[in-house]
């Protein structure tokens, strides 16, 4: 998977989408009680307020189950649905299509238009169409003072759900145009930065290349001449022939080599391209750790029995150096990666020997969110804002990856455990 390929996905960020929920949920607490109390207009409002708790449910259940920063698009789908289906039986209380709330009922496919897979809008405009055309003919009284009763002839009563459905039909079409627009001028300005990045690395490179390929020229051609001579002296002597030969065939294959990088320093490399499994990924950036590190890596791979290969993904790549990067920050001695794998997951333990995450981020749920600062004031030196780690988690959940932090019970140091379904990997 190539950097940015992901952003062609739909998701909802989880946070914005859990504070609007709060938001609707409290207004409609707050007029349930307003209309009941304070209006003294009667309905039944105990199974509003019960209607309106079990959304509040569901958002607990989202904020605090649902571990990841971005909702997919089939999740968001399932909760936009439920959050229609629930305002739909508010309104089936209190006034069905005569409640002068009812064009609320469109807000979540709006919303979906802007973000989520035109399917999931086609979807949710279908449900709030059945559910306006439901609330047309069945409905409770909306409540009214005393005996006054809110009355009009139904040729008016009918024009409400077809101006909503067709003002519906027309905001989700705008949104999801505009939406998808944005979408591709994204894709085209993340591609600019991709290519301009490569293109600088290459260039950066190349030079490099260039540069050594000219330093190790006059020396390479100083050993080959010196074997030559060798070989023309003790050619004839069996036991150290081969030997000559080898030296001989591998200096010239070099200078083939730095000659290629002379006339191409961009020339590309196989392994930019090649598929890897987690093994190689871990073992690429453990190395490339132990030559700065004083610490002592460990990878245990006794349960690593099924390893899958996918194509190299930047993303996976500096999500992972992420995570162990920040092991290898808080460790006093020793980092331990295990690699585990069975017929249908696969998962990396990374666990540290440091102080481990702050507890109070632990108990609110906090870690993965970016700019967040812990209250242990005698540690809060130790920690910065969360950004690396925000990083690493939303670059391997757009790799399908799952995320879960603790503190080891072992070493009382950090512990992530990132988890992918095999099949997923597969398909990356």
């Amino acid at each position: 998977m190539k950097f940015f390929e992901t952003s062609k996905q739909y998701y909802l960020n989880k946070s914005t989408y859990v504070n609007l929920r709060w938001i609707a949920y409290t207004g409609q607490l707050i007029t349930i009680l307003l209309v009941q109390f304070f209006f003294k207009f009667n309905f039944d409002y105990f199974f509003c307020i019960s209607i309106v708790f079990l959304g509040i449910i569901t958002n607990f259940f989202l904020y605090f189950k649902i571990k990841n920063n971005l909702l997919n698009n089939n999740l968001s789908t399932f909760y936009l649905s439920f959050d229609i289906f629930q305002i739909g039986i508010l309104f089936f209380f209190t006034g069905g299509i005569t409640n002068p709330f009812i064009f609320l009922i469109i807000i979540p496919a709006v919303f979906s238009s802007q973000y989520l897979h035109f399917l999931s809008s086609i979807i949710l405009v279908v449900i709030i169409t059945v559910v306006l055309i439901f609330l047309s003919f069945f409905y409770h009284d909306l409540p009214l003072p005393g005996e006054l009763h809110f009355h009009a002839s139904n040729y008016y009563l009918y024009t409400i759900p077809i101006s909503i459905i067709i003002g519906l039909f027309f905001l989700v079409y705008f949104g999801f145009k505009f939406g998808e627009e944005n979408r591709i001028r994204k894709k085209a300005y993340d591609k600019i930065h991709e290519l301009m990045a490569r293109e600088s690395e290459l260039l950066s490179l190349g030079a490099q290349a260039a540069a050594s390929a000219h330093s190790l020229g006059t020396p390479l051609s100083t050993i080959l001449l010196t074997v030559t001579e060798l070989q023309k002296e003790f050619g004839k002597n069996e036991k150290i022939k081969k030997d000559l030969d080898l030296l001989v065939s591998q200096s010239k294959r070099c200078r083939e080599i730095l000659k290629k990088l002379s006339l191409n320093p961009s020339i590309e490399d196989e392994f930019l391209n090649m598929s890897l499994t987690l093994k190689d990924y871990i073992y690429e950036i453990v190395t490339s750790y132990e030559e700065i590190s004083k610490k002592e890596f460990k990878i245990d791979l006794k349960k690593y029995k099924n390893p899958i290969n996918a194509n190299k993904s930047l993303e996976i790549m500096y999500g992972l150096r992420n995570f162990i990067g920040n092991a290898n920050k808080f460790s006093k001695k020793i980092v331990e990666i295990f690699l585990i794998s069975d017929k249908e997951n696969t998962s990396i333990i990374i666990r540290d020997d440091g102080p481990g995450f702050p507890k109070d981020l632990i108990a609110k749920d906090k870690l993965g969110e970016p700019y967040i600062r812990t209250a242990d004031q005698k540690n809060i030196s130790k920690y910065g804002l969360g950004l690396g780690t925000f990083i690493g988690k939303t670059l391997l959940e757009k790799n399908l990856a799952t995320i879960n932090f603790n503190n080891s019970l072992k070493t009382g140091g950090a512990e992530v455990n990132i988890i992918w379904k095999n099949k997923d990997l597969f398909n990356l």
